[in-house]
């Protein structure tokens, strides 16, 4: 083999190497230890006295009632707020891609949503929106005669879901009306000449053509809603009892509330297993849409 041929093998492993070793750092070595922090006694208030556990960590945190809950809330969260932002973003989408006077100043302020901070936005809705006394929900109740509703005390999980849905919104809404941005105009114009209705163009136009940015949205999504946290801790701190508690608080409760750090990295892990089971299928959605 030639001193070239070499080199020319060489050169794109070495440019290649930095961004490998940050990523072994970033991810490989957290991950390490947070396995390695799952399978012994670690608690804050006694660092000294650790040891082996083994699977009880594990078992620990199975066994724990707050744990089905925290499941059920997380999956329950992650549906919900998907299902609201696609669907919403979709049908915001498709308003505002018709012209229409002020559309640049009716796209800015959908947009201004996404880019308010996760606890801003837990504040926002915790006191100027849904506050029982005088929130607007609350005078909006008021003005027509009904009793107003104290939101996160009767129902916490869906005033969360609510508050993530609105920030999220904004970026299904970015998305797709972007890739709307892109369909061929004489092929709509077309369809209207041949007698096509609007639902028949959404069906076999609109749809089709939206499968792959949903399917990115869908992805992005579920990433981050998975270790939603922000909006939890600031409004309802996981309760009423157990109600609002997803995965990622309950493993804040048991690190820096039980101050018990081997049972919160076993709970990590069955976040990481959880967040992957949810990645590999969707990683098998949009790859059959990008097949298409």
């Amino acid at each position: 083999m030639s001193s070239q041929s070499r080199s020319s093998r060489f050169m794109p492993r070495l440019l290649l190497s930095p961004a490998v070793i940050t990523l072994l750092i970033w991810m490989v070595v957290p991950l390490a230890l947070t396995i390695y922090f799952s399978s012994i006694f670690y608690n804050l208030m006694q660092p000294d006295s650790t040891g082996f556990a083994g699977w009880m960590n594990y078992e620990f945190m199975i066994t724990n009632p707050a744990f089905s809950d925290a499941i059920i809330n997380t999956l329950v969260l992650l549906a919900s707020t998907v299902a609201i932002t696609v669907i919403g973003g979709l049908a915001i989408a498709l308003l505002i891609n018709e012209t229409f006077p002020g559309r640049g100043i009716v796209r800015l302020l959908l947009i201004s949503p996404f880019f308010v901070m996760p606890t801003v936005n837990a504040l926002l809705w915790k006191h100027m929106m849904m506050n029982p006394i005088y929130g607007v929900l609350a005078q909006v109740w008021t003005f027509f005669g009904l009793t107003p509703i104290n939101w996160l005390q009767d129902l916490p999980l869906f005033s969360v879901i609510i508050m993530i849905s609105w920030q999220w919104l904004p970026f299904a809404c970015l998305i797709l009306m972007t890739s709307l941005q892109s369909m061929d105009r004489e092929q709509l114009e077309a369809a209207e000449m041949d007698g096509a209705n609007y639902w028949q163009k959404f069906r076999y136009m609109y749809l089709p053509h939206l499968a792959r940015p949903i399917s990115v949205v869908i992805m992005i999504e579920v990433i981050f809603l998975l270790s939603v946290f922000a909006e939890i801790f600031t409004t309802t701190n996981g309760g009423p009892g157990t109600q609002s508690t997803n995965l990622a608080y309950l493993i804040f409760n048991e690190a820096l509330q039980a101050f018990d750090i081997g049972v919160a990295s076993a709970g990590a892990v069955f976040a990481i297993i959880l967040a992957n089971i949810v990645a590999i299928f969707l990683i098998r959605i949009i790859g059959k849409n990008l097949e298409k």
